[in-house]
C-alpha cells in the first residue's frame, strides 16, 4: 500500500522548492514530498537563467508579475541574508542608444512610477560617468536590481524541506497523474505515490501534466532557447551594473544584455530562438515529437507570422556570431568577435494560446485537488517566494 502524503510537489526547480519549503513551514506536521526527474535540483529553467534579481520595470501595473516581482525582490534578498547566500545589489541600467529608444524610455519611466519603483534618470554625461564603456543618449538606473545564484537558493530551500521533515526524491520522473475526489495518484519510474494535494511546477512540461489530470489545456508550452556568450576574464570589470537595452514594445522579448554574474564573470545574452526540443539546450537537439506538436499548433504559426521579421533576424543572429555581436556593440562597442566565448543556453517555457497570443502573466490551472503552474517565465525566479505563498493560499486545505 502506497504511503499517503499531504502534499506532493512535482518539480525541483525554484518554484517547487519554494512552495514545498513554505508548505512545511506553514504546516509543520504535514508530510511533503518533492519529486524531481533529474539527478540534481534546478536542472532546467532555474539553473539556466541569468541570475538576475529583477525589480519589476516592465510589468503591467496590477498584474501578478508586477506584484510578485516587487515582493520577490525583497523576499529573495531577505532569504539570502538569512541563509548566508551571497548576492550583489549592483543595480541595472536600461540604455537608450538612439532617439527612438530615448522616446520609448519615457514610457518605461512612467511604468516605473505606476509600479512605485524607485529609479534615477541619467542623461548622456551621467551615463558615461557611471559606465565609461557604455555608449548611449540616456538611461534609467534601477538600484534595487541584483544578481544571485538561483541554483544555490533552490538547493538551500530543498535542504530546509528535508530538515523540517519533508522528503525530496531526485531521479524520479513522473509518467502519470490520476485525480479522484479523495486523493491524487502520481505514477513514476520509481513507484507510485499518493497525496491529498498536488502542486505541479513542471515548467516545460506544464501543459502535459494538465492533460494528465484530465483537463484540456487552453495553451501550449513552446520552448524558446536563449543563447548566451561569456566574456573573457579581462572584461570582468567592463561594466559596473547590469546593462539592458530599451526594449521594443512590439517585440515579445527584452533583447540582448550584459549581465554581471555573481561569480564575477560577465555574460552577453540572451536572444530568443525557437527550440526544436522542449529541453533542447543545444542547436542540434531535436525531438520529432516536440516538433510535430509545435508545428501543428495554430498558435505557434500565428506567433511566427505576427513576428516574422524579428523571428528571422533572431534565427540569423543565432547562426551568425557576428550578427549577435552587432546587438551588443550597439551600446558597448569595445566588445569584439573574439570576446564572445561559449556559454550554456537556457530554455524559456512560454505558454501560447491557440489565437497566437503569448501569455504575458503568470498562469495557474486549479482542479479539485491539484494546482498547476502553467506559465512562469521571468521574473519567476525572483518571484518564487511570493508565488509559493500564493499557491499555498489557493489550495483547499480543508481535508488536511
Amino acid at each position: 500500500m502506497s504511503e499517503l502524503f499531504d502534499y506532493i510537489v512535482i518539480g525541483g526547480g525554484i518554484l517547487g522548492a519554494s512552495t514545498a519549503m513554505q508548505l512545511q513551514q506553514r504546516y509543520p506536521s504535514a508530510k511533503v514530498l518533492v519529486l524531481e526527474k533529474e539527478a540534481s535540483p534546478a536542472a532546467h529553467q532555474t539553473g539556466h537563467n541569468s541570475g538576475v534579481i529583477h525589480a519589476g520595470v516592465y510589468y503591467k501595473p496590477g498584474s501578478l508579475k508586477a506584484k510578485f516581482c516587487k515582493l520577490g525582490n525583497a523576499a529573495t534578498k531577505a532569504f539570502c541574508e538569512a541563509e548566508g547566500i551571497p548576492y550583489d545589489q549592483c543595480g541595472k541600467l536600461l540604455v537608450a542608444t538612439n532617439p527612438v529608444e530615448l522616446e520609448r524610455m519615457q514610457a518605461l519611466i512612467g511604468r516605473c512610477a505606476e509600479n512605485d519603483l524607485p529609479i534615477e534618470v541619467l542623461d548622456q554625461q551621467a551615463l558615461c560617468e557611471r559606465e565609461p564603456n557604455i555608449e548611449g543618449l540616456g538611461a534609467i538606473f534601477v538600484p534595487s536590481t541584483g544578481i544571485v545564484s538561483y541554483t544555490q537558493i533552490t538547493e538551500k530551500m530543498l535542504q530546509k524541506v528535508v530538515n523540517l521533515g519533508g522528503e525530496v526524491r531526485l531521479s524520479t520522473e513522473v509518467t502519470g497523474v490520476k485525480e479522484s475526489p479523495e486523493e491524487v495518484t502520481v505514477t513514476t519510474h520509481s513507484g507510485v505515490f499518493k497525496g491529498r494535494h498536488l502542486i505541479v511546477c513542471a515548467g516545460l512540461m506544464a501543459d502535459r501534466v494538465v492533460r494528465m489530470l484530465g483537463v484540456e489545456p487552453k495553451f501550449k508550452i513552446i520552448p524558446f532557447r536563449g543563447e548566451y556568450f561569456l566574456l573573457p576574464s579581462k572584461h570582468n570589470q567592463i561594466v559596473n551594473h547590469l546593462i539592458y537595452p530599451i526594449p521594443d514594445p512590439d517585440l515579445p522579448f527584452l533583447g540582448v544584455h550584459l549581465t554581471r554574474m555573481v561569480d564575477g564573470t560577465v555574460t552577453v545574452g540572451p536572444n530568443a530562438v525557437l527550440a526544436f526540443k522542449r529541453e533542447g539546450y543545444r542547436k542540434t537537439d531535436i525531438s520529432l515529437k516536440d516538433c510535430w506538436e509545435m508545428l501543428t499548433y495554430p498558435g505557434l504559426r500565428k506567433v511566427v507570422w505576427k513576428n516574422l521579421k524579428p523571428s528571422l533576424a533572431e534565427m540569423k543572429n543565432s547562426l551568425s556570431k557576428r550578427g549577435y555581436l552587432g546587438l551588443v556593440q550597439k551600446y558597448c562597442p569595445i566588445i569584439t568577435l573574439d570576446d564572445l566565448k561559449p556559454y550554456p543556453a537556457g530554455i524559456r517555457a512560454q505558454a501560447i494560446t491557440p489565437d497566437g497570443d503569448l501569455v504575458d502573466d503568470f498562469l495557474f490551472v486549479k482542479t479539485q485537488r491539484a494546482l498547476v503552474v502553467c506559465n512562469a517565465p521571468s521574473p519567476a525566479a525572483t518571484s518564487a517566494i511570493p508565488i509559493g505563498e500564493h499557491i499555498i493560499d489557493q489550495l483547499d486545505v480543508s481535508s488536511t
